[in-house]
């Protein structure tokens, strides 16, 4: 079973497309924990309104939270399924057929469950693909280039996964990832998309914060010296990256 989480907080504009392409799926063996921060707009009423079409396979709480990856461990801690997948307020299942695809490459002997990322903005329109930065091979030096695999994308075994660092605002994500890859005994790649992920543009304040902490983080798996030289290649390449 998928344990599918959505964090959520004053998301009524978001809320339903992401619901809805969880109800869209044509597999169901899955469970959908949401967890809203108490949101003060509709997001709430969205819930309830759809609540009944899942059958039971819903089950959400609204309350204040100490922000985005507290509210990811509450989610953690809720969870009953073989796999971790968060898809947010706003982000979406790419696909009715994909959580199927997903489960069939979720073998007893598999860790992480990835894909492509199609990252879209507030219209739904398509800015980039994530997938461009993705190996099909994904191994733990890959992410010396950064979070070369959306979060949206990848499913982690509960088991394994962990709690988020929320000594980390911005960058826990990298973190969390890092140690799923280097603890997986097993990664299966599906060569298609999975998941819509919204952008909704980052400012240049939280971009200079996430390049902080993720150097730290960077620096704890790796070394200073390989993040010192992983650093300089991506300053080489800042100025021909997608900024999304």
């Amino acid at each position: 079973m998928i344990s599918i989480i959505t964090i959520t907080y004053n998301a009524e504009r978001w809320l339903e497309r992401t619901m809805k392409s969880v109800l869209a799926q044509t597999c169901t063996d899955y469970e959908y924990i949401i967890v809203d921060g108490g949101s003060k707009d509709g997001t709430v009423e969205i819930i309830k309104r759809l609540e009944t079409q899942f059958k039971g396979r819903l089950s959400w709480k609204s309350e204040p939270d100490k922000g985005l990856y507290d509210a990811m461990n509450k989610g953690i801690a809720r969870a009953k399924g073989d796999f971790l997948w968060f898809i947010n307020a706003g982000d979406e299942i790419y696909a009715p057929e994909t959580l199927a695809h997903v489960v069939a490459a979720a073998t007893d002997d598999t860790d992480i469950v990835y894909g492509k990322a199609c990252i879209v903005n507030a219209e739904g329109e398509k800015v980039s693909e994530h997938h461009k930065l993705t190996p099909p091979n994904l191994q733990r030096k890959h992410f010396l280039n950064g979070l070369i695999v959306s979060h949206q994308a990848i499913l982690v075994r509960r088991s394994m996964a962990g709690m988020y660092d929320t000594n980390y605002r911005i960058s826990a994500d990298y973190d969390w990832c890092v140690r799923a890859v280097t603890a997986s005994r097993k990664n299966a790649y599906l060569d298609e998309y999975v998941c819509k992920f919204l952008t909704a543009g980052v400012s240049q304040k939280q971009r200079k914060r996430s390049w902080v902490e993720r150097f730290h983080i960077m620096r704890k798996h790796f070394g200073l010296c390989m993040t010192l030289g992983a650093h300089f290649l991506i300053v080489l390449k800042y100025p021909f990256s997608i900024k999304y």
